[in-house]
């Protein structure tokens, strides 16, 4: 579809209100991306002569955000939907932008912008949008062209489009090879469902080393240079594992505050990549490290806490699920160095059987262990379904951390909070431990508006298809996932894959620093706030 785009007198483009207070408002900017021939094309629609402001400009699909809005994301697929009749059938999600304020004199407006990009699905796709009144016509168009027009009148866009454009299409600002760095390492953290969180924050790192490498700063000033290096950070934040974001976040702060150092020091553009590229090294280098130091604190606290069982080599019993990186290494730690015998209960941690892994990798780290250095240790494997009954007898319950709230709640993976209060009901007298970096900690916030992750539904089909499995339950696999929309019954397969679990059931937290309490957590939580606001809240 394509349109000559025409100009207008600047009566015509918006009805100006010069009296009265300032209206304020939030609206969405939601712009379609498409490859045409493998080029980006992002569309832009002509506003007709029945709206309120800027008509006949060129702009994104835009509207307020409710008060009845869940969030703006939300507003911006009530949006697209009224506007175009596109709906998540036929677009995804790309990228989120950093919101802005700005004020337009000419219509009286304090404008608050929340950029958004979504990709069509499939070409196909493009056939079914449909505009509605608002919307006079619209076409495709080179993000880069429109970034680059910039206001300049030859588009002829609603104001600060192109801010609006560039705060999703970060390509345009950091040049081919580090936007595509960019873009390559939010897909992967996007779609890593094995990794835990500080894996994918380790990812995050290297990710902001490979853009920064590879960003073109010859002609950039060092304010201009800071200012983007942050914006990927954002973006590393934001738009690549959202429900991880806390230790994303907190890993990319501290090396901002790094490089930070580094820029104090004057560097000139051929000194500043290579000081913050080692500035990068050393702090991948550091939080190798806080593993090893949660092992060390783990093994001191079943020694404090089960002392009394040393000498009578009585077990200790431990009830684990899914698979984290910092678990596995502190079970392995207390199996060889604490001195212990250890039973490990582990439950299956469907759909994905992260705790099978687990019970593997532990398996086989304890039968490589040098002769003589390990005793004898038992491993039991639970249904996760027999939760209550893994719980039976257990001392101690150990559970990751994919986010920390102020509070101390904890957010892990799906079947912690069952676990728990299990074991709280089955043995009363176990202790729940939380074994996670202090970079996991978010800063000040409600659980409850943490970002839930529901993810592909297949995940849980597949064990219902296994063919071990009676054909009736095949069968009724495929009555559940019938794409009959007349049916009386709509049927909704759920896979989230984490849950919260409340600090009141929470006995201690153990960390790289040792056991804090949740007063420090929150102490941690409020200086990291003053750290997010310091390097993200301006840009």
């Amino acid at each position: 579809m394509s349109w000559k785009i025409r100009t207008y007198p600047a009566t015509m483009m918006s009805t100006p209100n010069n009296a009265g207070e300032w209206k304020k408002r939030s609206v969405v900017s939601c712009f379609l991306l498409k490859l045409d021939g493998g080029q980006p094309r992002v569309a832009l629609f002509q506003r007709s002569e029945k709206v309120s402001t800027y008509r006949h400009h060129l702009a994104p699909i835009s509207g307020t955000v409710d008060a009845a809005d869940a969030s703006p994301l939300a507003a911006a697929w009530r949006e697209l939907a009224e506007e175009t009749t596109l709906t998540p059938a036929s677009l995804s999600l790309l990228r989120q932008g950093k919101d802005y304020t700005f004020r337009d004199a000419s219509v009286r407006r304090e404008w608050t912008v929340y950029p958004f990009l979504f990709r069509l699905q499939t070409p196909a796709d493009e056939q079914r949008i449909r505009i509605d009144w608002e919307h006079e016509g619209w076409a495709w168009h080179d993000p880069g062209a429109v970034i680059k027009d910039d206001g300049s009148g030859g588009l002829n866009g609603v104001p600060r489009l192109a801010e609006s454009l560039r705060r999703v299409w970060f390509e345009a600002d950091l040049g081919p090879a580090a936007g595509r760095v960019l873009s390559d390492g939010l897909e992967a953290l996007a779609h890593d469902h094995e990794s835990g969180a500080r894996q994918l924050a380790d990812a995050a790192l290297q990710t902001l080393r490979g853009v920064i490498s590879g960003m073109n700063e010859q002609d950039r000033a060092q304010d201009d240079w800071w200012v983007a290096v942050r914006f990927v950070a954002w973006h590393l934040w934001k738009n690549g594992r959202e429900s991880m974001g806390a230790a994303i976040m907190s890993a990319l702060v501290a090396a901002l505050a790094g490089i930070e150092r580094v820029l104090e020091r004057d560097q000139h553009a051929d000194q500043r990549r290579d000081a913050a590229l080692r500035e990068l090294d050393a702090q991948v280098a550091t939080r190798r490290e806080s593993a090893e130091l949660i092992s060390r604190a783990f093994a001191a606290y079943l020694e404090k806490t089960f002392g009394s069982k040393r000498d009578p080599h009585e077990p200790i019993s431990i009830l684990t699920l899914s698979e984290s990186s910092t678990i596995r290494q502190a079970l392995r730690y207390a199996a060889l160095e604490s001195g212990f015998p250890l039973h490990f209960h582990i439950l299956e941690s469907r759909p994905l059987y992260e705790g099978v892994s687990l019970a593997g990798h532990l398996a086989e780290d304890l039968s490589a262990a040098p002769s003589g250095t390990a005793r004898t240790h038992q491993m039991t494997l639970y249904t996760d379904a027999s939760a209550a009954l893994a719980s039976s007898d257990v001392d101690l319950v150990v559970l990751g951390a994919d986010r920390i709230a102020a509070s101390g709640a904890v957010s892990n993976k799906t079947g912690s909070l069952p676990t728990v209060l299990s074991a709280k009901y089955v043995s009363p007298t176990a202790h729940v431990v939380v074994l996670a970096e202090s970079s996991k900690v978010a800063p000040p916030g409600r659980p409850e508006d943490h970002v839930v992750e529901d993810n592909d539904p297949s995940q849980v089909r597949q064990a219902w298809q296994a063919e071990h499995n009676k054909a009736r339950v095949r069968e009724a696999v495929k009555d559940v996932e019938s794409p009959d929309h007349n049916r009386a019954i709509k049927i909704e397969i759920r896979n989230v894959f984490f849950e919260w679990v409340s600090e009141r059931l929470i006995d201690t937290y153990v960390t790289e620093s040792g056991e804090w309490t949740v007063q420090q957590i929150a102490d941690h939580s409020a200086k990291l706030e003053i750290e997010e606001k310091r390097f993200f809240g301006a840009l």
